[in-house]
């Protein structure tokens, strides 16, 4: 059932009088004339009606005519106040009529929208099965077979297996829906970016510039499973050939080890031995300072291993090391490897691999130790583990780049740098290995790892089975979310021109500055217990300058063209393999460019807002539908993005805001005892407290709700007409669109230990914003809470 806004009128009796003289009937005592009649004869029977009483009575002296004529004119100007009252409201009535009123979205996203919204269950008519699921840290998993929320409510897409997706371009295929990407049961704002990237590059609206085109193709070909299962292992063994071949195959050229690791690093972004990225040291930047610098960290080891808190080192179970044994034979085989020579290469790969394990080390103990961030020449670093070409290994990894031995890297573990070298080096003088190659094999594995992705399902089970035996037990990503996220690695500057040419920045930074305004005025309502405080947040809000975040120059398509122009992007049988090659090296490419470029680039899989520098930055994945579109009403978009923009500004600014206002205390409590009450445990046994951290996270979304509303309130008086959906009021709307945002799932989301959309009750708890009063048939309110 739908909040539908009844324009009040005055009541119109029926007469009989012609259809063209009714019009409105005022009071008798303010009885106007009736529009038809000639003001003039009205005049004149007013003026003639004491005389007809005259001649039918007798005659009245002159004075008592002349009072009456007096008290007549008194009565006159004592009415014209009233008159003067009354039109006021006539008119008053009929401005309220006219905000009550809504003009219907019909644009195709708010038809899209008002089906959206038939699918669920209304928050007005059934609160007590929509908002006493839990969002915490005791909820039910989407897959657990527990109850969910919208379970048994007749309509709710959760049992409907909702299939609606964005309205569908001219020629868009219906694959998608059998794909069920809409069927997610807990909103995951990277899951709904990710799926409106993909309905970008599913769209067939215009042809678009080639390297929109070349990035679709990545897509399809990616999509092509058929053709990846058909080509098998054949991309890879060719790739090996042209490596130089390998023992395991009894073909190898004996290739110079460093020779191949330059090529794996240049064209392969492949790092066996050490990992590669570009990043700020951390001393500089709190100078101010912005130049970046090649990182050189431990690689991400192949080999599962635990820490050993008692030596200190790292380490290898019998019981990880069998599955993980099992899937090297596995990918030998499937690679064409006799089994007679099999076991002896995987014997010497896993001897290798458990060598270098051994000096790595996990983050928090090199951080303790001061192993991050070390600061050396690359003449310094060649000096320390000689086994690497490091100059013209790291000229091939930013090759067009002017490295020298004088450049400065950064290290974050320099023990295993060491002792890597030495390893390295202890392998290749054995000289009864020479001919076996366990440093290049061990090379061809860990390029064969970057490459699975490319390769056939018999490949990507391999890896899934060792993962499952390992205990790690998280899902298989649909095949579309993993395509979108290998074409935004390679195409992420086409990406991000498509999506800027559809974020409608005008009105995303206007819902940016409401919020933030809003968000401003809830600072001066908060109790504190430091007024010290209070100036430091006030400090910080007052020198962030909020914005939109786009790269400094989002690139033309006559630009991405140029950047492209060397990307050959096929679809044959091997096409995707031959794709995948070349992401790579683009990949690479994006490494370069981050080094020797001064400007933060926007990272458009972002989805929540960060503090760079002076800058509050938005990024724009935020503002994509269901959650915003220009086109909405602007009660829809406050509802939904505004609440969320709320909700991550409060997170961001005041991570610890419980030890500093008594409020968050007080609110938590409150909206608690709500909670309770309609769920008839207060009084009870089994009802527990909040802890902090709850009591803070409902503060927050609570305020988020307060401060998105308060925004949308005052947009209203900026610009009053709002457009609605399915015939809602504009608050009706606001408050249904947030009840669609559901549990996000956000790094708090296990604090909040209620339904968000309960703090709809707790909101109209109070006040007449809702259109009715929001309580469950079956329960009765124990007693009246108070407004929190």
């Amino acid at each position: 059932m739908s909040e539908t806004p009844v324009e009040l009128e005055l009541s119109v009796q029926p007469s009989a009088q012609p259809e063209s003289e009714r019009g409105l009937r005022p009071p008798p005592l303010f009885q106007l004339p009736l529009p038809t009649q000639d003001p003039s004869n009205i005049y004149q029977q007013t003026q003639l009606q004491p005389e007809l009483q005259l001649s039918q009575n007798q005659a009245k002296p002159v004075w008592i005519n002349h009072r009456r004529l007096f008290l007549l004119f008194l009565g006159f100007c004592a009415a014209i106040p009233l008159l003067i009252c009354y039109m006021h409201h006539i008119l008053q009535n009929r401005s309220n009529n006219q905000k009550d009123k809504v003009t219907p979205c019909l644009s195709p996203a708010c038809q899209w929208a008002s089906a959206r919204l038939s699918m669920s269950a209304d928050p007005f008519t059934q609160p007590c099965d929509y908002f006493l699921f839990t969002c915490g840290s005791g909820r039910l998993s989407p897959d657990s077979g527990g109850r969910q929320r919208g379970q048994g409510i007749p309509g709710h897409p959760q049992n409907q297996r909702e299939k609606a997706v964005w309205p569908e371009r001219r020629g868009q295929s219906k694959e998608k829906d059998d794909r069920g990407r809409r069927e997610e049961k807990i909103l995951d704002r990277k899951t709904v970016l990710l799926q409106y990237l993909t309905e970008i590059l599913e769209a067939n609206d215009r042809p678009g510039s080639t390297a929109v085109q070349k990035a679709k193709g990545f897509y399809y070909s990616c999509l092509d499973t058929k053709s990846i299962e058909t080509a098998g292992a054949e991309p890879f063994l060719t790739l090996i050939k042209k490596l130089g071949g390998w023992a395991v195959s009894g073909q190898w050229n004996q290739t110079d080890f460093n020779s191949t690791l330059s090529l794996l690093m240049r064209d392969y972004a492949t790092f066996p031995f050490f990992n590669l990225y570009v990043g700020k040291d951390p001393n500089e930047t709190a100078r101010g300072t912005i130049k970046r610098y090649i990182q050189i960290d431990q690689p991400d080891l192949l080999i599962p291993i635990e820490w050993n808190r008692k030596t200190l080192k790292s380490q290898a179970k019998t019981q990880t090391l069998r599955p993980f044994l099992a899937s090297c034979q596995t990918y030998l085989a499937l690679l064409g490897a006799l089994p007679s020579s099999s076991m002896f290469h995987v014997g010497n790969f896993m001897s290798l691999s458990s060598e270098l394990a051994v000096a790595a080390a996990p983050l928090d103990y090199r951080l303790s130790k001061g192993q991050l961030y070390q600061r050396m020449t690359i003449k310094e670093l060649q000096s320390q583990a000689p086994a690497i070409d490091w100059l013209g290994c790291l000229q091939a990894a930013f090759h067009q780049l002017p490295l020298i031995e004088d450049d400065h890297v950064l290290l974050h573990n320099l023990p295993y740098i060491v002792q890597m070298s030495r390893i390295i080096g202890k392998w290749l003088n054995k000289h009864e290995l020479n001919t076996s190659g366990p440093i290049h094999t061990y090379m061809v594995l860990n390029l064969l790892h970057t490459l699975i992705p490319a390769l056939d399902s018999r490949f990507s089970e391999t890896e899934k089975n060792l993962s499952v035996a390992l205990g790690y037990t998280e899902g298989v990503a649909p095949r579309w979310k993993h395509c979108v996220l290998e074409t935004e690695r390679g195409f992420d500057s086409v990406l991000t021109h498509l999506l800027s040419e559809r974020t409608a920045h005008r009105d995303a930074e206007e819902i940016i500055q409401n919020i933030i305004s809003s968000f401003k005025s809830k600072l001066h309502e908060l109790k504190w217990t430091d007024q010290k405080y209070l100036q430091f947040v006030m400090k910080k809000v007052q020198s962030l300058i909020p914005r939109l975040w786009t790269t400094k120059q989002i690139l033309s398509e006559a630009e991405l063209d140029l950047l492209f122009s060397k990307v050959t992007v096929g679809n044959g049988t091997h096409s995707f393999f031959s794709n995948y090659v070349q992401l790579l090296s683009l990949w690479q490419k994006r490494l370069r460019q981050l080094l020797t470029e001064q400007t933060e680039e926007a990272d458009i899989l972002s989805v929540t807002p960060f503090i760079l520098g002076d800058e509050l930055l938005f990024p724009m994945g935020m503002f994509i539908p269901p959650l915003f579109h220009p086109t909405y009403p602007r009660a829809m978009n406050y509802g939904a993005i505004g609440f969320l923009i709320a909700k991550d500004i409060l997170h961001l600014i005041l991570p610890d805001i419980y030890s500093q206002s008594e409020t968050v205390h007080a609110v938590g409590e409150c909206v608690w005892a709500h909670y309770l009450n309609v769920t008839e445990k207060a009084g009870r046994g089994g009802a527990f407290s909040l802890s902090a951290a709850q009591q803070q996270e409902v503060w927050v979304q609570y305020s988020a709700l307060q401060i998105a509303l308060q925004a949308y309130h005052q947009s209203l008086k900026n610009h009053p007409s709002d457009t609605s959906i399915s015939g809602l009021s504009h608050t009706g709307l606001f408050l249904t669109s947030f009840s669609q945002v559901n549990c996000d799932s956000d790094p708090y989301h296990e604090f909040m230990p209620l339904e968000s959309s309960f703090l709809i009750t707790v909101i109209c708890a109070k006040s007449d914003l809702c259109p009715t009063s929001l309580q469950c048939p079956s329960k009765t309110q124990q007693h009246s809470l108070q407004t929190c």
